[in-house]
């Protein structure tokens, strides 16, 4: 029986990944923060509370006796930062915790770590489409915390017998996921008018069913190990044409104003300056902006032609899907 722990276990990706590989001839452990959510688990999944992660935490009991680790857990972007710092809460989480859980895996005798990491280790825009081998910058001490966790993870790996997967998701959206994907679907709801008709950009996204597909192929492809994978639907869409899918999957009317670009980005430094005297999030700010502006693509043919990996869901499959 394969034995896997995940963590993250009560987050988004979790939500939909556990289900999907929760199979007769495996045993899952959740890993959890607190003993009052484990509830929430089919009775056939282990849960192991853990508390806080960073480089303290104390992994051993959850690591007893597993064979393969799915890291889901992670500080993600925060509206409203109010910390001093943080991107040292960034590093301390995303990084130093992931280093641990890696040190600890490989003293406990795992086999295989699969760590999902994100497409900001790389880019937050890019005008060219990103590869596995493409140079990574990442702009948002997110992205920074995520690079370092990978980097640890392969320098410690290196001195083991332990194999690693790396997934570097883009934007992933589906059922009960929080976020810009969230917004964005709020504000088409509202039947309002949207400003972006003028918008001229490529975006790569991921349904969270292909995710968690790629996930599983990774569990028992032997060609992922040691490997590093971007992944995406592998259909890029502008804004404008991501807005139209929506409108067209909630019913509702699409009205998109051709209001150029260098207004909208007016109107995100003006998001900002509000901020700042509000200390309050906007819907509109440069950071938002610049997302539903930019482009960031990537090439998925690496995971599809190592691991013979097709998503099983089109963008309108799984806009459907999260939208209904």
């Amino acid at each position: 029986m394969n034995s896997i722990l995940i963590t993250g276990a009560k987050g988004f990706i979790a939500s939909h990944l556990m289900p999907y590989i929760d199979k007769p001839d495996r045993q899952i452990t959740a890993a959890i923060r607190d003993r009052c959510s484990s509830n929430q688990f089919p009775s056939s999944v282990i849960s192991v509370t853990i508390g806080d992660i960073n480089g303290d935490t104390n992994w051993q009991q959850a690591l007893k006796n597993i064979d393969t680790v799915i890291h889901l857990a992670a500080r993600a972007h925060i509206l409203g930062e109010e910390i001093l710092n943080p991107e040292a809460e960034f590093l301390r989480i995303n990084t130093d915790g992931t280093a641990n859980l890696v040190q600890q895996s490989i003293q406990a005798g795992v086999k295989h770590f699969i760590f999902i990491s994100s497409i900001g280790a790389m880019a937050t825009l890019s005008d060219h489409p990103l590869t596995e081998t493409s140079p990574c910058q990442p702009d948002t001490p997110y992205g920074r915390s995520k690079l370092q966790a990978e980097q640890a993870l392969i320098d410690l790996a290196s001195q083991s017998s332990m194999t690693w997967t790396i997934l570097r998701p883009t934007l992933v959206y589906g059922s009960g996921n929080p976020g810009n994907m969230e917004r964005l679907v709020k504000l088409i709801n509202r039947g309002l008018p949207l400003p972006f008709g003028l918008v001229n950009n490529r975006r790569s996204l991921l349904y969270v069913g292909n995710l968690v597909d790629a996930i599983a192929t990774c569990l028992t492809h032997p060609n992922a190990k040691n490997q590093t994978f971007l992944v995406s639907d592998g259909q890029d869409l502008s804004t404008p044409e991501l807005i139209r899918k929506i409108a067209y999957h909630l019913e509702r009317p699409c009205h998109l104003l051709p209001v150029p670009p260098s207004l909208l980005k007016m109107a995100g430094h003006l998001g900002n300056t509000i901020e700042q005297f509000t200390k309050r999030p906007l819907p509109l700010n440069t950071s938002t902006i610049d997302r539903l502006l930019g482009s960031l693509v990537v090439d998925s043919s690496h995971i599809r032609n190592t691991l013979n990996w097709q998503p099983p869901y089109t963008v309108d499959e799984g806009l459907s899907k999260t939208l209904r």
